[in-house]
């Protein structure tokens, strides 16, 4: 009989198995196709081989302790205060350990927020017991600094010792100026400033971090992972200086500093990214001359991967965000409610946020094991790629005389807008698949609810001293959405939306597959596919178009239909009345043939689906 000690030979059996065997027979499958058509890239350039052996010696990275969980943040950003309070203690009843309190007109506000006074916030927190271990985060826009003032009495009138309470002040002077493309004050008086106010808190016994190195920025204007750490370092080290130059020692000034990264739903970018931005920083730590210790790391799921559209999936790509920020060792984690791209989010949407990080960490026990991605091959390669290419930028803003001045200068958003560029030919062409939006969409869909309230006023900047191009947040869905708007905006006016014939052609194994595809590709515009039943009569197929009432039609069938009918089938088509005509695939050698034909376009998987959707829309308002 075996002991629970005998280790079982499941595989003693079988040869052993290396890379070099795995080439082999990857190069068999290829058959002359070049290995790198396997590898893929990122957005900073950064090579993804297929397969990866385990990394040797890899240490895991200090982070969270082992076994200590994240703090389960829920944004609050109601903009009346009494309502905002009831969902901050519903919240805070049913398992978050924290408030993320967005006032109006900050960087993560996306619309709503507090108002920016002292009665608000005083409401929003009756209640809450600020000592009891209860998470408190403030991001506001830099014309409501008054926050942190306001917050600091509240502290002071309801607790005896500030030190007990877990408080982030959120000032992040450089990513909200960032968004704006303005500031009131040159980078001198910033960081004047900042040093007053930071050694203000430290002197009045918090012991909590004042100042946010905001990443999400980067990340929101369709950024890439490596100029997010490095506009993350960069904003470190500029606040590093600033408190330094107010009089206070390196050491107690780190400790004033946290970071905020956006997680979205590419997992291994993300877990890697997180990875990376503990690395960088102890990088920094050790060149000020300081041993390094845990930064303390917040996550918020990202803004631009939000879809209006099916906004359900919404849910999906949040839970991927929570659970690659928390095995990269986030010390908390907002996830935006799915319904936040569409208004404020209701009480459904703010559970389900709730719960996604209640479930994975309760549940899931993700806080257990202290980095778990350390060893991977792919994801220990992928996080000194990300170091390296984070720190190289970093120094390209360090050398144009800090973050400030790259801003001023444009170094950081030429940048940002090259990476944005590539992420929206991507979007464009469904390289980059957005579910619900660019791809599976539903014309049909129920719209999903959101409370109904009117935004406070955002106090007015001031003039603005320093100009520069805005980092503008995006939703990458947004192109595709507005084609959606355009389509429900003609049902609300006629009833119905612009239609599209779907011209199949022989029996349904040689059109399901391109009439799914074409149904797809224009539903995702708002065009509506009206199927159809397999053709071979020419006749018969323009009968049928005209009873469709479409304006446009689409072949679609195989390539070897294409040869026989396709030209007879258009030229039907054409006679009926159809407008524009389009066919599913490439056409190859018949091209002249079934243009002269009355084909007007082709489309297919790799094409700009969003320049033909909106060429289409042109031609279905000239019709």
């Amino acid at each position: 009989m075996s002991t629970a000690t005998d280790e079982l030979p499941l595989g003693a059996e079988f040869p052993a198995a290396g890379y070099e065997q795995w080439r082999k027979l990857v190069d068999g499958v290829l058959k002359g196709a070049p290995f790198d058509k396997l590898i893929s890239k990122t957005y900073d350039g950064l090579a993804i081989d297929p397969i990866y052996t385990r990394a040797k010696g890899a240490a895991p990275i200090a982070g969270r302790a082992q076994g200590a969980p994240w703090r389960i943040m829920q944004r609050i950003d109601h903009p009346d205060a009494k309502q905002a309070n009831k969902q901050a203690l519903h919240d805070l009843e049913n398992g978050a350990t924290g408030l993320s309190l967005m006032f109006a007109g900050s960087t993560g506000a996306h619309g709503f927020g507090l108002p920016a006074t002292l009665d608000a916030l005083t409401t929003v927190l009756d209640g809450v017991h600020l000592d009891a271990g209860i998470a408190v985060e403030l991001q506001f826009p830099p014309q409501s600094c008054d926050v942190v003032r306001y917050l600091t009495e509240l502290v002071k009138s309801r607790v005896a010792d500030p030190a007990k309470c877990d408080v982030r002040f959120g000032i992040e002077p450089l990513g909200a100026r960032a968004v704006a493309g303005s500031s009131t004050s040159d980078w001198s008086g910033i960081a004047q400033g900042l040093a007053q106010v930071a050694t203000g808190l430290a002197t009045s016994g918090f012991k909590t971090t004042a100042l946010a190195a905001d990443g999400r920025v980067i990340h929101d204007a369709g950024g890439s992972e490596a100029q997010e750490l490095a506009f993350v370092l960069a904003s470190g080290v500029a606040y590093l200086r600033a408190l330094e130059a107010g009089g206070m020692p390196l050491d107690q000034a780190r400790g004033l500093i946290y970071a905020r990264l956006a997680a979205d739903a590419d997992q291994f970018l993300t877990l890697a990214k997180f990875r990376a931005l503990r690395l960088l920083w102890a990088r920094v730590e050790q060149a000020c001359g300081l041993t390094p210790q845990p930064l303390f790391v917040s996550a918020e799921t990202a803004w631009r991967m939000l879809t209006q559209r099916d906004p359900y999936v919404n849910m999906l790509r949040a839970t991927i965000a929570t659970f690659s920020a928390a095995l990269g060792g986030a010390n908390a984690i907002t996830v935006l409610p799915h319904t936040l791209a569409l208004g404020l989010p209701d009480a459904f949407a703010r559970r389900v946020a709730r719960n996604t990080q209640l479930i994975l960490l309760e549940e899931s026990n993700l806080d257990k094991v202290a980095d778990p991605a350390a060893g991977s091959g792919g994801i220990e390669a992928l996080t000194r790629e990300l170091c390296d290419a984070g720190w190289a930028q970093f120094q390209e803003i360090e050398r144009a005389g800090g973050v400030f001045a790259a801003l001023s200068a444009g170094i950081i958003q030429s940048k940002v807008a090259a990476s944005r560029a590539a992420r929206d030919k991507n979007i464009a062409k469904r390289r980059d698949v957005l579910t619900g939006a660019s791809e599976f969409p539903n014309l049909h869909e129920a719209q999903a609810s959101v409370l109904k309230a009117t935004p406070v006023e955002v106090p007015a900047a001031g003039a603005a001293k320093v100009s520069f191009v805005p980092l503008t947040p995006i939703r990458l869905a947004a192109p595709f959405e507005a084609l959606r708007d355009k389509s429900d905006a003609v049902l609300a006016a006629k009833s119905a939306r612009p239609k599209l014939f779907l011209a199949n052609l022989g029996s349904a194994a040689d059109f399901t597959a391109r009439a799914t595809f074409a149904k797809s590709f224009f539903e995702t515009g708002g065009i509506e596919a009206i199927d159809s039943a397999g053709f071979i009569e020419p006749a018969a197929l323009a009968e049928a178009y005209k009873a469709s009432g479409a304006a446009f039609a689409c072949l679609c069938s195989s390539d070897k239909a294409y040869a026989v009918h396709a030209v007879a089938a258009a030229q039907a088509l054409k006679s009926a009345g159809a407008k524009r005509i389009y066919l599913a695939g490439r056409p190859g050698d018949l091209e002249a043939a079934l243009r002269e034909a009355g084909v007007t376009d082709f489309i297919f998987a790799g094409g700009d689906a969003l320049a033909m959707l909106n060429e289409a829309w042109r031609g279905l308002e000239a019709a």
